[in-house]
Order: C-alpha cells, then structure tokens, then sequence
C-alpha cells in the first residue's frame, strides 16, 4: 500500500480492488464503531455501483457491527424505476447490503413518486437523521452521486434535487454492465447534493478500476471546481480516498 496526500484528503493506493475493498471496510467498521461510542445511533449513506462491490461484501460479513444502530441510507436513484427493481440503485443496495444486515432503518428513495415531492420527503429523513459517515464512489466524468460536472453545485443550498444525467455519465452504467443499452438508461434522476455529501464528519471513496484513472487523475490534480465534482474532497478533513493500480495509473 501506498500513501499519499492531496490537500485535507488522505489517499490509499493498493495493488489489487480486493485489496481496496478489504482495506476499506476494515477502517469503515473501525470508524463505524468508534461513532457508536459517541451516539446511541448514527446513520451511513451508501453508493450504489460496481465499484463498490468488494467493500460492500466485506462490510456486509463484518463481524461485531451493532446494525441496529446504524440508519441506511443512498445517495441517489434513477427517476422510473421502481424500489428494489434489479437495475435500481435502492436494488442493488438492497443486494449487496440492505438486506443483508439488521438496520434500525433502510431509507430508500423512490423513483416512481413525483420527484419534486421525493425530494422533499427525502430532505426531510436526512435533516431527521443527519448522516455521520458517507460511503462514495466517483464516475467515469468525476461525478459524485449523480451530482455530473453539468450538475455539480458546490454551495448548493438544497439537500436532494433532480438531474438530468449526461450521456457519459448513462454510458458508465452499460460499461458497468447495468443495462444493455444506452437507451435503456433512465435520462434523469434524483441524487443527494454535493453539500450534502460532504457535511458528514467521515467520508469514505472507494474508486478501483483503470477506466476511473482519468477521472482520478482530474480530480486529485486538477482544479478544484465543479468541472470535475470529485476534486471537492481535496477539501474535505476526514475523507479518505482508496485506489488500485489501475485507477491510480495516472496519477
């Protein structure tokens, strides 16, 4: 394992995403724990994507995690599909951890309401249970969440809002091997803020996979602006970054 450090962020480089994931969730279940020696209960936003397998499976097996203590919630949805659709994030979460560990709570957004109104009762749970740790990952395009480089708002006032998803952005989900086609893509979409993801006091960013590398290499080097969403964790004290070779080749 290499070390590094970019502005406030701490970056993690492994040879392997086996490595990153284990890692990961070793210092997740550490921090998770060390919250729940200050509160009674806390509450985690996840992120749904491939990229976040390894973690998520070695989080989801940790022994000694008090999951009854601990509220569930994810950073985004696609507008149309249905909760626990097979291609919707609230799915695979579902998946991957969700159902897999005994949550006090599984918070999932919906994306057959009317998404003005799920932006609001959404907004609502995260102000009623403010998250302490978020789990991310980041997009081919830097996006974080659906927060895409068109989206992106740094001082953003609301906590979840809509989006249109660019077409890079929908293109990473068929790499990813989450839907066939293009076309099947849902074009828009309901994500938690930038703001939003980044007031929590830990930030975990799990980013394995060489066709992330130009992506990684943007936002660790780069501006720190919202052309590259991401780069806004060089800011964040209390976030760690964790890579494999790949994802780090170009850095």
């Amino acid at each position: 394992m290499t070390e590094r450090k970019y502005g406030e962020l701490e970056v993690k480089i492994f040879e392997t995403r086996e490595e990153l994931g284990r890692k990961a969730a070793e210092d997740a279940a550490a921090c998770i724990l060390d919250c729940l020696k200050e509160k009674e209960t806390i509450s985690c936003i996840f992120a749904a994507a491939p990229s976040q397998n390894e973690f998520l499976k070695t989080l989801a097996e940790w022994k000694g995690i008090p999951w009854e203590r601990i509220n569930a919630f994810h950073m985004d949805e696609y507008i149309g599909l249905k909760q626990k659709d097979s291609r919707s994030f609230s799915g695979f979460l579902s998946r991957a951890i969700f159902d897999r560990a005994p949550f006090r709570s599984v918070n999932l957004l919906d994306g057959m309401a009317k998404p003005e109104e799920e932006c609001g009762r959404y907004s609502e749970l995260l102000e009623q249970y403010p998250a302490d740790i978020v789990f991310m990952g980041v997009g081919e395009n830097g996006h974080i969440a659906f927060n895409d480089p068109g989206a992106a708002d740094f001082k953003d006032p609301r906590l979840v809002k809509i989006v249109e998803l660019e077409e890079l952005c929908r293109r990473q989900q068929v790499n990813d091997g989450c839907f066939e086609t293009l076309d099947q893509v849902p074009e828009r979409a309901l994500t938690v803020t930038v703001p939003a993801l980044t007031a929590p006091r830990h930030l975990f960013c799990m980013v394995p996979n060489e066709r992330k590398a130009e992506a990684v290499s943007r936002m660790l080097n780069g501006d720190i602006d919202e052309a590259c969403p991401a780069s806004i964790l060089r800011r964040k004290a209390g976030a760690k970054l964790y890579l494999d070779e790949g994802s780090a080749s170009k850095l």
